[in-house]
């Protein structure tokens, strides 16, 4: 599997014509490379079982500029597979489903080593789909359960925060303009995908535009742990993490066009580093984080009454507790464009800028050790000062068949790492995705 896309492919073609599944396969029309399985899938679908099978890969290249200013390219990706249970048709448990998902990522980050300086505390990375390690994880294991008409709902089980909370449906491949913001900020206690977390959530659909959830996530760093991604049971526990949220979605909203507005608060109850200490020896601590995030995604135009195709508007934003937080605040705003010529309905142009700040207090309190490294700067554990980042990605997103879309897109970092002594880079990416 981690020998490369083209082989891989070859090999499960091979294999789906071995057993007679290959009726479809490559239709350049059909949704799946490897079609309907001659009618199974539908048949198994009309049962109550539905398959996901994707894959992902990112490729970033230095252009020119950042901390090592040398040209070279780094590759990584991740392998989904799926099925949701409908349990009603299978089982005859009305409005249930069981979800399970394993995910599995391989590859190198150009942004850790190259474009940033590795003594930095953090910052964006080019390639979203790395972190976490290259190991096969369970991203999803759960139980849902709607009632009264699915007024209320209810999931448990092993759920990623940023599957339910700050959602919003990105194509970028650069870290800081995708879905889940706030833990791409607080990664200690906010896990997005693969990262999943025991948790409880419910949601009141207040009316058909109007939603509100909340969400309990027990915290344990074990879950990080590469060892045991298979593991479901993990000894002890930091905390919870409580994010609530507030969500308006019309359907026929400005210009009579659908659009996502969502407002949040987190809370986690775990203790962290008090950096208004500004000492990394002082073990001062508070036994509480929170912040808040709004998420705004807006299509704005359509291309000849087709609301498929047309103009969008997003904005993201954090704000996170100076005391505890390494950032203490984000904006990212941006346009997208499904459609641009005709003929090609489904591609999309994308345009997103992202800027981040580090707290001032954790900037002082990570660097309270310089003055007793020999060496000083050049001290393997020196500690640059910080301050912010910015992040530009403009993004071509074609879209080969239903199955298959190449993105190459073009990234810009002004201080790289939140550091202002290193150089600003160009990078050129590329995502390739696929569903099978």
């Amino acid at each position: 599997m981690k020998k490369g896309l083209c082989c891989t492919l070859a090999l499960m073609g091979m294999s789906l014509s071995s057993q007679g599944w290959a009726t479809g396969a490559f239709d350049p029309d059909g949704d799946f490379m490897f079609g309907d399985w001659g009618g199974a899938r539908t048949d198994l679908a009309d049962q109550g079982v539905n398959f996901r099978f994707e894959y992902i890969s990112e490729m970033a290249y230095s252009v020119d500029g950042g901390f090592r200013d040398k040209h070279t390219g780094r590759y990584a990706d991740q392998w989904t597979a799926g099925a949701n249970f409908d349990l009603d048709r299978l089982f005859g448990v009305p409005n249930a489903q069981f979800q399970l998902t394993l995910t599995d990522r391989n590859g190198e980050s150009l942004t850790n080593d190259v474009i940033n300086n590795p003594n930095s505390g953090g910052g964006s990375s080019s390639q979203e789909v790395y972190g976490r390690g290259s190991v096969t994880r369970i991203t999803q294991l759960w139980y849902g359960q709607s009632y009264m008409d699915d007024t209320f709902e209810l999931k448990a089980g092993r759920v990623p925060v940023g599957d339910d909370f700050a959602v919003i449906d990105s194509n970028f491949q650069n870290l800081y303009l995708g879905s889940g913001e706030p833990g791409n900020q607080n990664g200690g206690i906010w896990y997005n995908w693969p990262i999943s977390q025991w948790a409880l959530v419910g949601k009141w659909n207040i009316t058909r535009e109007q939603y509100a959830q909340i969400g309990f996530f027990n915290l344990n760093e074990a879950n990080l742990d590469r060892d045991h991604g298979l593991d479901l049971k993990h000894s002890g526990t930091s905390g919870t993490l409580i994010p609530v949220e507030y969500g308006f979605e019309p359907e026929h909203g400005l210009n009579d066009l659908p659009g996502h507005y969502r407002l949040g608060y987190y809370y986690s109850s775990a203790d962290a580093d008090d950096y208004s200490s500004r000492d990394k020896n002082s073990d001062a601590e508070k036994g509480h984080r929170y912040g808040l995030y709004y998420v705004i995604d807006q299509q704005v135009t359509s291309h000849e009454n087709d609301r498929n195709r047309g103009l969008g508007v997003f904005s993201m934003g954090t704000w996170n507790d100076g005391d505890t937080a390494t950032f203490d605040r984000y904006l990212s705003a941006g346009v997208t464009y499904t459609g641009p010529f005709d003929g090609r309905e489904q591609d999309e142009i994308g345009l997103g800028l992202a800027y981040v700040h580090v707290n001032d207090d954790y900037n002082d309190w990570s660097r309270s050790d310089n003055a007793s490294l020999v060496g000083g700067s050049s001290a393997l554990n020196y500690v640059p000062r910080q301050g912010e980042e910015y992040n530009a990605e403009l993004y071509y997103s074609l879209q080969a068949t239903p199955w298959m879309a190449f993105r190459p897109n073009l990234q810009y970092v002004r201080h790289p790492g939140t550091n202002n002594d290193v150089d600003n880079a160009w990078i050129a990416g590329l995502s390739v995705l696929a569903t099978f």
